[in-house]
């Protein structure tokens, strides 16, 4: 596994940071590695269906 480095809006790693405190998640890194894998899952779906693709993607404002 390689280790990466990122910036997230202090919101957000909040939001993540609960996860984990609920016992949703392990830690941080699997929330994010989770959520890494629903997006590359979600990619290959819209690739089936192209009239949908990047609907619900919704980036950052940083």
């Amino acid at each position: 596994m390689e280790r990466v480095t990122l910036r997230i809006p202090k919101q957000q790693i909040e939001e993540v940071e609960r996860m984990v405190e609920t016992g949703e998640y392990p830690n941080r890194s699997e929330a994010i590695r989770s959520a890494v894998r629903e997006m590359i899952n979600e990619e290959g779906t819209e690739k089936e269906r192209p009239s949908e693709k990047r609907k619900r993607r919704t980036w950052a404002k940083v």
